[in-house]
């Protein structure tokens, strides 16, 4: 009789065992829904992890708050801190402002070289045979366009007006073959060294910066920009990056290379600079009045 019992309770585990198999195997399949126990576990489950989360994540965020506490005060202190700077760089800037008024009254300066006012336009046609050196846009006469106005994209300069109807001009651009096309530009660096864009190199696809001073250093990777001096472009405007920089051919001035920052290739969208400041009519050093669209200072 004991043997007996010992052995139902044998049985009775094996039972147990395989039935806990059983259900283990029925829960790991793939199931859209859960059955009754799991529902039942999983809600009993999840009510006892409510019941701990929440007074955990309470004082969590109790920790965090005042940490958060703490960078606000940090950063008010840093910011009060910018603000005083600003204060003093706000009272800098309008001492600057001031004098540059008082200095423009006693030299008389009507407007600066980098002024102008910017007249947007759209390339509508392109001659496949002058692909590089000419486009046509969209704003004329009407508009207030005239011959040797500048021409640049958001990249950089890409040329000058040559010729106006009342609603198109043609612009030719710094690609240009035509050897009397030249631009007054400044190396920007420590010290300003000046030369002339004159002419471009098909081979390289890139501007020829000439008559740099041979005393000046001017090292590849430094931008190109307009001088303002040539009466037509607006100073300041970006023509390029240098290359490389040679001596010419007499060995008397050094030569650079140019990567234009604008694509000649790919035009859509031009902005014309419109401008007309006091210049100086350099065959006797007298100022006279003239609308720089008129001028010959630049691209002759």
């Amino acid at each position: 009789m004991p043997q007996f019992f010992s052995n139902k309770r044998l049985i009775l585990l094996l039972v147990g065992m395989i039935f806990l198999v059983a259900l283990i195997s029925f829960s790991l399949r793939d199931r859209d829904h859960a059955s009754v126990p799991e529902q039942l576990v999983k809600d009993v489950v999840g009510f006892g992890q409510s019941i701990f989360s929440k007074p955990t994540h309470y004082v969590t965020g109790v920790f965090n708050n005042v940490e958060s506490l703490l960078n606000t005060y940090d950063e008010n202190k840093r910011l009060k801190a910018r603000l005083e700077d600003y204060a003093t760089l706000q009272a800098d800037v309008n001492d600057l402002e001031i004098q540059n008024k008082e200095l423009r009254k006693i030299v008389d300066i009507k407007e600066d070289l980098r002024a102008y006012d910017p007249i947007q336009s759209t390339v509508i046609a392109r001659n496949p045979d002058q692909w590089e050196e000419k486009i046509m846009i969209d704003k004329g006469k009407i508009h207030g366009v005239k011959v040797n106005m500048a021409v640049m994209t958001a990249q950089g300069l890409i040329g000058k007006v040559t010729l106006t109807t009342p609603y198109t001009s043609t612009v030719e651009l710094l690609s240009t073959q035509n050897p009397n096309y030249r631009v007054s530009a400044v190396i920007a660096g420590k010290e300003e060294v000046f030369g002339l864009i004159e002419g471009y190199d098909e081979k390289r696809k890139e501007l020829i910066l000439k008559r740099i001073d041979s005393e000046f250093e001017v090292k590849k990777g430094q931008k190109v920009t307009t001088s303002g001096l040539g009466g037509i472009f607006p100073k300041g405007i970006l023509i390029g990056e240098v290359t490389e920089v040679t001596t010419d051919d007499y060995g008397l001035t050094k030569l650079a290379y140019v990567k234009p920052a604008a694509s000649f290739s790919i035009l859509d969208h031009v902005i014309i600079s419109k401008r007309s400041i006091s210049v100086i009519d350099g065959t006797d050093g007298k100022n006279t009045e003239k609308d720089l669209t008129k001028g010959a200072g630049d691209g002759s």
